[in-house]
């Protein structure tokens, strides 16, 4: 499998967590590629059709494809099914999306888990399906190893959407999430998998969006889908909380300007003429990147740095607080499985990035709305180093509903944060 498929032994809570992934012992044997060098998806035709699709049902085929699956140069003896299917935009239009579907080694009943990788992107050259590929994205072997090796190794089907879709539209919580659950119903389809197949949905940071929009949705944008767990994980719950939070941050201030990026690309603000010389500057040079090009770019940055004196924060430019509202976790829908959620608090807030008190308050309103919901809080730990503690208490999760054993829900969370929308003109 890409990017990880070895034994990884990791610290956990007091505690060692092995994940022996014997088999994939196979697919460590990696040799050097000898393919042709890739083309990444702006230049490769496999990503747009020139088919009509406004009568096409969404999560219908458009092309297929079976691709060898690398990491950088070395290649691996396993291949991945790519898809390019319908699915449905921020706004309802149709519009098109690449998923990755990789098969384990291991025989016994299907059953699937959409994988959303945090690739937290502007450009297409930072999508999964080219990363699986062997694409450079940029990034290090981290999480898509450690994640979707061991979901290999227990036995899952994993499909992988391009969930921002050919448009990159990062965050955006109604699209990410149909795109993922029309890349679950092209998967599904191509498997030959009856709708009772059992699926469970798993993303951290940026695939936190994905995941708990998905959960939301699904009643009424795929209800045939039989979506029995949540693992959500570094949650991004209302995005005018975290705005405030990673101003001025040296790790994190750069997200600050990709997010005008994509806000100002999706709902046409025209955020030109509120930029300051500086915001026009910064904002180019984060068009286009992917996470790791810009997350750390700005130590110390704030909105108000990049904006005209007139407006002391983004959330005073016109059509931003509306904007912000669509993409508020929990507030349109109700998941129907039960829900993990996991957030890590080095500094009494949150990660870094994401806020504690957003997470459980998404995880008391799931429960208010009769949702079976379970919290966890990873003191001391940063946005990162919270990954692999929240990783195997998800994969735990997901084993546990996958088997029908029984589990609490809605014990000792924290009221939190609610879910209130910022009051608009």
């Amino acid at each position: 499998m890409t990017r990880i498929p070895r034994v990884l032994t990791v610290a956990v809570a007091g505690t060692v967590l092995t994940a022996l992934l014997s088999t994939l012992v196979s697919v460590i044997l990696a040799s050097p590629a000898s393919a042709a060098p890739l083309v990444p998806p702006s230049q490769d035709p496999f990503y747009t059709t020139s088919r009509p699709l406004a009568h096409v049902a969404p999560g219908t085929e458009l092309k297929t494809r079976v691709v060898g699956l690398a990491y950088g140069d070395k290649r691996f003896p396993a291949t991945a099914t790519q898809i390019l299917y319908r699915t449905t935009d921020q706004f309802g239009a149709p519009t098109a999306a690449v998923t990755s579907i990789i098969e384990p080694l291991t025989p016994g009943p299907r059953k699937i888990i959409s994988y959303h990788s945090p690739y937290d992107a502007l450009g297409s050259q930072c999508d999964p399906s080219y990363a699986l590929r062997g694409g450079n994205t940029g990034r290090g072997p981290e999480f898509d190893d450690l994640t979707i090796g061991t979901l290999l190794a227990q036995g899952y089907t994993v499909v992988a959407p391009d969930y921002e879709g050919v448009k990159m539209r990062w965050t955006m919580g109604r699209e990410s999430a149909q795109t993922a659950l029309d890349s679950l119903r092209a998967a599904e389809r191509h498997l030959h998998a009856p709708a009772s197949t059992p699926v469970g949905l798993f993303g951290y940071s940026g695939g936190s969006v994905p995941t708990g929009f998905a959960a939301d949705l699904a009643s009424t944008y795929a209800p045939e889908l039989n979506i029995i767990a949540v693992a959500a994980g570094g949650v991004i719950v209302n995005p005018a909380h975290n705005l405030p939070y990673v101003n001025g941050s040296t790790q994190w201030a750069g997200v600050i300007p990709a997010l005008m990026n994509v806000y100002n690309d999706v709902f046409d603000l025209g955020i030109q003429r509120y930029l300051s010389p500086k915001g026009t500057t910064i904002l180019a040079q984060t068009q286009g990147k992917c996470l790791i090009d810009f997350a750390t770019k700005y130590p110390g940055l704030t909105d108000a740095q990049l904006l005209q004196p007139q407006y002391p924060s983004l959330l005073d430019v016109p059509g931003i607080p509306a904007a912000f509202n669509q993409n508020i976790m929990g507030l349109k829908g109700k998941p129907r499985s039960p829900v993990f959620l996991g957030v890590g608090n080095v500094d009494g807030t949150g990660d870094g990035i994401m806020i504690d008190a957003d997470v459980a308050g998404l995880a008391t309103h799931y429960c208010r709305e009769g949702v079976p919901t379970q919290y966890k809080t990873y003191p001391k730990l940063s946005h990162f180093e919270a990954f692999i503690p929240w990783a195997a208490d998800a994969e735990r999760f997901l084993a546990d509903r996958f088997a029908g054993r029984p589990a609490g829900y809605c014990s000792g969370i924290p009221t939190g944060n609610a879910l209130t929308p910022l009051p608009t003109a």
